[in-house]
């Protein structure tokens, strides 16, 4: 396909996390209804009437893309813990855009710009597909109508040199770009960039390693690995489907074992009700319940009625397994520590984060080396910081880095820095209940305020709030140099 095209024309151009969640919910959650919004943490930064013109008919194009057979045999093939009755349910999609996206347009007086409005609405394993899409057709839309005083001249070049960087720092890194991109065509050439210095690190014998991409069309069409886990998005909805947020984590744990087994995507995330809950589920004995069902049964999804008594296939999903786990579970299970590679930075100061986590590791007596994965705002200075901190507390770090690569662009009139939108689109109903997020840093609170502020009293949550985690220049603002 000509990296010129506009928009998006796969449906695995996404990232990874939005399959496996899919695969999940398909399991255990096929009729849940769920609706998603849209939060521009740039406000200033605003389409124009042109712009949204194009992201209108970009989004309603998303009815046309499928997965194809060759996709299909690809995910067979690379993401072997996907199961056969995911890919066929996979093959079988077609979004339908006009009834579940709502999109609209608010002008501002005197002026040709305007706040631009998303929601998202329908079957929660449906729906899942769109957010990646859509925040990288919202971030394309801006820089296609609105700031065009960029070009894509030595993007490719750029990229390089931060692959070299980071591989001759001894960084084991993935690329996480796909949601803040500036197009598909940057997209393209920062892969191509870091292909290119993974290859020169090889000849040079460097320590640090290109992983692959979160991108899984990206991860496809270069035949790199497609990385990825498990997202917010995930406790989320258990968490507003049952109301149980005290015990959201362990269930949204239990769930992810009871699909893909002990071993298999293992890198939990851990800020979605703050770290410090996360971590006293994360210390549990597993209950004998959960684990990933075998054979021909495993293929079938919750709904369907034929299913052997006590299979993690049938409706009832490890959520209706106590929670309070039996003497025998205590004395003879392992925790959802012992078994899980390790966890996912995405908010708040990761130092502090890196030490919390080893005196937490360390109550528990574990000690072999567990996997970090950094992925906030990174760039190449701070993967070096990181790497050296988390290494320093016998941790194996790893880095997902996005915008930094994927929008990082200066002004074509004064050289001055291009900044990228920060846009996101979160959960925000699960069964009509709401659905939020309150993370480790208080700028990335997410939902309804009101459940926000209950559900941080019912947890003894701590705020918290990093100094260099300001949303609205995350990653630089316009002119700086």
């Amino acid at each position: 396909m000509d990296p010129e095209v506009d928009g998006v024309f796969s449906i695995l151009d996404t990232d990874l996390y939005k399959l496996t969640m899919q695969s999940a919910v398909l399991k255990y959650f096929p009729r849940v209804k769920v609706a998603y919004a849209f939060t521009n943490r740039t406000p200033h930064m605003r389409l124009t009437q042109e712009a949204f013109e194009w992201l209108k008919f970009q989004i309603d194009s998303l009815k046309n893309i499928y997965a194809t057979p060759e996709e299909i045999e690809y995910l067979k093939l690379r993401c072997p813990y996907f199961s056969p009755a995911y890919l066929t349910y996979l093959s079988n999609l077609r979004l339908d855009p006009a009834s579940q996206v709502s999109v609209s347009f608010s002008r501002l007086d005197d002026s040709d710009t305007g706040d631009l409005s998303i929601s998202i609405h329908g079957l929660w394993v449906e729906t899942i597909l769109y957010e990646i899409p859509l925040l990288a057709l919202t971030s394309e839309a801006y820089f296609k109508f609105c700031d065009r005083d960029w070009n894509h001249d030595g993007q490719h070049e750029k990229t390089y040199a931060k692959g070299q960087a980071l591989l001759q720092a001894g960084c084991m890194f993935s690329e996480f770009g796909s949601r803040r991109r500036r197009d598909y065509r940057t997209h393209n050439l920062v892969i191509q960039g870091l292909c290119a210095a993974a290859n020169k690190g090889e000849q040079k014998g460097w320590k640090g390693k290109m992983t692959g991409t979160s991108n899984v069309h990206f991860a496809m069409k270069y035949d790199i690995p497609a990385i990825g886990t498990v997202a917010h998005e995930w406790s989320m909805g258990i968490a507003a489907l049952t109301d149980n947020y005290e015990g959201a984590n362990e269930m949204a744990l239990r769930c992810w074992l009871g699909c893909y087994g002990e071993g298999v995507l293992g890198i939990a995330l851990t800020d979605t009700f703050g770290t410090a809950d996360f971590f006293r589920a994360f210390s549990k004995p597993i209950p004998a319940i959960t684990s990933a069902s075998q054979g021909a049964i495993a293929t079938l999804p919750s709904s369907t009625p034929t299913q052997a008594p006590g299979s993690l296939a049938e409706t009832k999903s490890p959520l209706s397994a106590p929670l309070k786990s039996t003497d025998e579970e205590i004395n003879t299970s392992k925790s959802y520590a012992q078994v899980f590679t390790g966890i996912r930075q995405d908010s708040g100061d990761p130092i502090k984060y890196v030490k919390v986590a080893r005196d937490f590791y360390d109550s528990v007596g574990i000690v072999e080396k567990k996997v970090i994965v950094f992925s906030d705002s990174l760039n190449v200075d701070r993967c070096i910081e990181y790497k050296q901190v988390a290494e320093q507390h016998n941790f194996m770090p790893s880095f997902g880095v996005g915008t930094f690569l994927t929008n990082d662009f200066v002004n074509t009139s004064n050289q001055g820095k291009s900044p990228p939108l920060n846009i996101v689109i979160k959960l925000s109903h699960a069964d009509s209940r709401p659905a939020i997020k309150i993370s480790d840093n208080i700028g990335k609170n997410t939902g309804d305020s009101r459940k926000v502020s209950e559900v941080k009293g019912r947890l003894g949550y701590e705020e918290h709030d990093w100094k260099e985690g300001d949303e609205t220049g995350r990653w630089g603002r316009e002119g700086e140099k």
